[in-house]
């Protein structure tokens, strides 16, 4: 009886997954393309969705993509190179104010960046007057507005896998007359690959579906990212008409997050079996 009851309720955790899909999917292949056409399962097939979605002139879908894999990937390497450096000097070097600032990251993180968005908004509409290229609607100044927050939780979650890292590694090392720059990147970042996967897919997941900031930052169409110009889409009375061009672009949007995740499932596998086995 208890079998059947599990069976039973992850039968039902899974109808609920798959759910939205299934009807994402069907509003993607509708060849009508509105919401109140679309079924659970589709009646016709068409792929006139993803033709529609590529050939508008109002809503430049290819850009809106190459904006957002270009920012998530660049930010979010930034993003994990500034945590590990920051993680490896509070987990392995001693200096004033090392508690304070552990702490200081802890309680920032604590307050959502959008808080100061106003504070922000200023700041770069300053910044848009001197210097154009680090303004609104760039690439580069969204990467700066990301990199503010780049610090904080991840830098934690580093600094814990670090500490389990020997630190008898490090002063075998130095013994040998290696440098902090040479342990830290022919040493410690090998030994810490599955944390640097995780926190770079999180990273790159949290960039391409983040909103709020990039509304407010990006108001050329041209320069929005797939999140702010899809909502676009939909907005008031468009939703009805786009919406089956905009589970065509849903679809095409969980391309790069899947490959991302493809990519770097085998550095968390190997890293993760690696401790496994005794040499």
């Amino acid at each position: 009886m208890k079998l059947a009851l599990r069976h039973v309720f992850v039968l039902v955790v899974c109808a609920f997954a798959v759910f939205p899909i299934l009807f994402v999917i069907s509003a993607a292949i509708n060849p009508l393309g509105t919401l109140a056409s679309t079924d659970l399962l589709p009646t016709q097939v068409s792929l006139g969705n993803f033709g529609d979605l590529f050939a508008s002139d109002v809503y430049p879908f290819g850009r809106w993509f190459l904006n957002s894999v270009a920012i998530a990937l660049l930010s979010s390497f930034a993003s994990l190179l500034l945590s590990m450096c920051a993680a490896y000097a509070f987990s392995r070097m001693r200096f004033a104010g090392r508690r304070a600032g552990l702490l200081a990251l802890l309680l920032i993180q604590m307050f959502p960046q959008f808080l100061a968005i106003v504070t922000i908004f200023m700041i770069f509409t300053r910044v848009t007057e001197l210097y154009p290229a680090f303004g609104f609607d760039t690439v580069w100044g969204l990467m700066l507005l990301y990199l503010g927050g780049a610090l904080g939780v991840n830098t934690w979650l580093m600094k814990g896998f670090l500490d389990t890292v020997p630190k008898e590694l490090d002063e075998a090392a130095t013994v040998d007359g290696a440098t902090h720059a040479q342990i830290f990147w022919r040493i410690i970042m090998p030994l810490v690959t599955p944390i640097l996967a995780v926190t770079s897919l999180l990273a790159f997941i949290g960039i391409m579906s983040e909103f709020l900031m990039a509304s407010v930052f990006l108001r050329d169409p041209e320069s929005k990212t797939l999140a702010v110009g899809m909502y676009g889409m939909i907005a008031g009375d468009q939703r009805n008409a786009n919406f089956g061009m905009f589970a065509a672009g849903t679809l095409l949007t969980a391309i790069p997050t899947v490959g991302v995740f493809l990519w770097l499932q085998k550095y968390i596998v190997s890293g993760l079996t690696a401790g496994a086995v005794k040499g």
